[in-house]
């Protein structure tokens, strides 16, 4: 006699279970990051898309912006040697910055990690002080030490020399750019330093290593992500910094975002002025994201 099975009942995949389980796990992030992620939306996400389709409306001297999907404002931007020359200078003073920033900055930031209170705390409070002030404020007190009669020339006419033109050049720029951006490299080496276990250097030193072996060799290795931290900010904020070059660098010497500036304030071509601006965005973004490929690889080399 034919015996009935029961009928089996489906089985849930697995796969379904765990999806759900890591959605509940997740949940509550998202309910908590959605007001962040609403605000960078708003003030971030939407005006660069603005500003992304403006690149493509063409502009006529007599009403403005015309909306229209062109490729011309790109075209004229690339194809200009003014705006290559104006790109160069640009991220030629940023690099510029960077480097003097790190060769500075690096030996500062060991000197301070080495000090003691009090000296340490008044030390970082001088470092960080320039912070506390307004940019604008600090380019115009470059400006008054650059000019002709400014104190740097009158410390050369002691010496019968000068005076010398230092305002309105790419020197009183990457000056002021220094002075601005030391902060952004001190504090990332300063912070890989707190991590460092000064037993290494104690230990290369009882192997008979010379202390510039040890610093080469120990402590400059682990000091790459800081400097690496710090010169990504640098470059970028260098890059598209405005009051110090425009206040500093006057009318002719021009940079990407001062160009930016003319051209939707001065020239009221708005299009071409946001093309600028996504070129920049972009180039700085593809030198930014090289630089930290090509050091991370290095780095892990050298750590093995």
């Amino acid at each position: 006699m034919a015996s009935t099975l029961p009928a089996s009942q489906p089985v849930p995949p697995a796969s379904n279970a765990a999806a759900r389980a890591r959605w509940r796990a997740w949940l509550p992030l998202w309910i908590m990051s959605a007001p962040a992620m609403l605000l960078f939306t708003a003030l971030v996400l939407v005006p660069l898309a603005m500003t992304l389709a403006l690149t493509f409306y063409r502009f006529d001297p007599s009403i403005g912006p015309i909306a229209a999907f062109d490729l011309h404002n790109y075209s004229k931007v690339l194809g200009s040697s003014y705006f290559h020359t104006i790109f160069l200078r640009t991220f030629g003073i940023a690099a510029l910055t960077t480097v003097l920033c790190a060769a500075i900055g690096t030996p500062e930031a060991y000197i301070l990690s080495r000090m003691r209170d009090p000296w340490r705390s008044l030390f970082l409070l001088a470092i960080l002080a320039p912070l506390l002030v307004s940019v604008v404020v600090r380019a115009f007190g470059w400006s008054m030490l650059l000019n002709m009669n400014g104190l740097v020339n009158q410390l050369f006419g002691l010496f019968g020399t000068g005076p010398f033109k230092l305002e309105y050049t790419t020197f009183a720029i990457v000056i002021a750019l220094v002075h601005v951006m030391l902060p952004f490299m001190v504090i990332p080496v300063w912070t890989a330093l707190q991590r460092l276990d000064p037993q290494t250097e104690n230990a290369a030193l009882s192997l008979m290593a010379s202390p510039a072996t040890t610093l080469r060799r120990i402590v400059l290795p682990q000091l790459m992500p800081g400097i690496l931290s710090g010169s990504l900010m640098v470059f970028g904020l260098s890059a598209s910094a405005f009051a110090i070059p425009g206040l500093l660098g006057g009318r002719r010497l021009k940079v990407a975002a001062t160009t930016v500036y003319d051209q939707f304030l001065s020239s009221m071509n708005w299009p071409l002025g946001a093309t600028i601006a996504i070129l920049l965005l972009v180039a700085n973004l593809v030198v930014m994201l090289t630089y930290y490929r090509v050091l991370e690889r290095r780095y892990a080399r050298s750590m093995g």
